[in-house]
């Protein structure tokens, strides 16, 4: 499954990234405003990080979704704990030895 983060803290791209590796997805994290936005592709699941995202930003991370088959899941907090429980809501396995 491939996964989009949109928001969440910079200090914590890594472990956003390392979550989803052990629940076997790929992930792009985009912590901050940028034009690289534009670069979301086709996921399966778009997350957005409300509570440390602009309202600019989930706009744009939206239309650039339009026409497209994408889960999207808003979460007010931005923890590894929520990632973890996002990801095992739309189906994602984690690793038992993790």
């Amino acid at each position: 499954m491939s996964v989009v983060i949109v928001g969440g803290n910079e200090c914590m791209v890594r472990r956003y990234k390392d979550i989803c590796k052990e629940y076997k997805c790929k992930a792009k994290v985009f912590p901050k405003t940028s034009r690289s936005l534009k670069q979301i592709g086709s996921p399966d699941l778009l997350i957005l990080f409300t509570n440390t995202v602009s309202h600019k930003m989930v706009c744009s991370a939206i239309d650039s979704t339009k026409g497209k088959e994408i889960k999207i899941e808003r979460c007010h907090s931005s923890s590894g704990a929520a990632l973890k429980s996002i990801l095992e809501n739309h189906g994602a396995v984690g690793n038992a030895d993790a």
